[in-house]
């Protein structure tokens, strides 16, 4: 297990501009969500214009298998761009994700529609996201990457919210312009036309995002690239295959609780509830914005007792509370689905910043991008780009409103068991 070496000694890591290193960084996170959280959050609108059928919930899960499939590609995106960041440099590797992801988002608000060319829409989506899947497997580890080496001595936590924030600010933004465009047009409108601006509007979010990566200090004029002859992926398998476990458990329950409040609660809030879509909207990017608010807060106090007992905090807050928040949704009263609604997502604020400070720490620099980018991905994968399809599919199945809590509690156990087995080293993790 390495720690990450603090900046403060005259290296290039304490003159780089911390600070810049984590806005940019943050600011990457946030599009690269943006455009994946959007695809979610405009399923059941879109869902009939690429899967048409006489059943609306078959249309919605083929929609959100495509929704899967994405996150599924990332591993392999999180392997390439790894590889190019542990090899030939940070910045290269952060450079091309943000352009790739962006112009996969603005692709699919040009893409046809069912109705105009058949089944080649829904073929020409499912490409789409798949490249835009395998570029932003390369974004959001290599954003921790960078700012957890960056990030001054006793400010880990601090600087590693940046990450957290920029991911669900992407969510925020997303619900934000979906609420703005399914408020203003009609239901024709966004059949017809509306449904393509929140897309489009990536490309000049991704071009400010450029712009901003630019002007990087020298990242990786410091690090320790001693195995540069080797292959980061192979060397993460055979020298830290422990670490991976751990922060990979961390992740699932960070991930698992996450997605089921960030994508599937809008779905279900209007499919299964029967709460108005734009609303919806208005009030996900309301809790999002509280949750990103609290970050800042959770990093002083991770920085303070620990990046550990955090994870802890959030990871029991998702296992006491989303079961009797489910319930209080069901009541029908919008306001107490508000509050319910808020009690999940609190949980989001202690666990991702804490996930994102421990996790780089558990990986040299020589391999840190690779093992950030493996761990970030596969997680994901288990527990995120499958929360919004698992939990509709199993209140379809059962019939019982409360039954995605079961796939938040597996998620949690999983989490509680990564953390005890880091708990002895709990005064080295900060």
């Amino acid at each position: 297990m390495s720690t990450i070496p603090d900046a403060a000694s005259g290296t290039a890591r304490t003159q780089s501009a911390p600070r810049r290193v984590a806005l940019a960084g943050g600011i990457g996170t946030l599009v690269e969500y943006y455009d994946f959280a959007l695809y979610g959050y405009m399923a059941t609108i879109i869902a009939p214009l690429f899967f048409p059928s006489d059943d609306p919930v078959a249309a919605l899960l083929s929609t959100l298998i495509v929704f899967a499939l994405a996150y599924v590609v990332r591993p392999l995106g999180g392997i390439f761009f790894g590889h190019i960041g542990d090899k030939y440099g940070r910045r290269k590797a952060l450079m091309i994700t943000i352009i790739g992801i962006g112009l996969a988002n603005t692709a699919i608000g040009l893409l046809p529609t069912h109705a105009t060319i058949g089944i080649l829409a829904p073929t020409l989506l499912i490409l789409v996201r798949v490249i835009q899947g395998f570029f932003a497997g390369g974004e959001v580890g290599g954003a921790a990457t960078v700012i957890a080496e960056a990030a001054p001595p006793g400010k880990k936590a601090a600087f590693g919210a940046f990450v957290p924030m920029g991911t669900n600010g992407g969510f925020a933004l997303a619900s934000a312009v979906a609420g703005i465009v399914t408020g203003i047009a009609t239901a024709d409108q966004l059949n017809d036309w509306a449904w393509r601006i929140p897309f489009l509007i990536a490309l000049p979010l991704t071009i400010i995002c450029f712009l901003v990566r630019r002007t990087l200090p020298d990242i990786d004029k410091e690090l320790d690239l001693s195995s540069k002859h080797s292959v980061p992926l192979l060397r993460v398998l055979r020298h830290y295959p422990g670490s991976l476990a751990k922060a990979l458990g961390i992740g699932i329950a960070m991930q698992g609780g996450a997605y089921i409040g960030l994508t599937f609660m809008t779905i279900y809030l209007v499919n299964n509830l029967g709460y108005n879509r734009t609303n919806v909207y208005w009030l996900t990017t309301g809790i999002i914005i509280l949750a990103v608010a609290a970050m800042p807060l959770t990093g002083r106090l991770s920085d303070r007792i620990g990046p550990l007992k955090v994870a802890l905090i959030g990871i029991l807050g998702y296992t006491i509370l989303t079961y009797p928040a489910l319930v209080v949704m069901g009541m029908g009263n919008f306001l107490f689905a508000s509050i319910a609604y808020f009690f999940i997502m609190i949980n989001m604020s202690f666990l991702q910043v804490a996930s994102f400070t421990l996790s780089p720490q558990l990986f040299d620099d020589e391999v840190r991008y690779t093992g950030m980018a493996l761990v970030t991905n596969f997680s994901v994968v288990i527990a995120g780009g499958s929360a919004p399809y698992v939990a509709t599919l199993l209140v379809e199945k059962t019939g019982d409103l409360r039954s995605p809590y079961y796939f938040v509690l597996v998620a949690s156990c999983i989490g509680l068991i990564a953390v005890a087995t880091l708990w002895k080293q709990r005064k080295t993790l900060g």
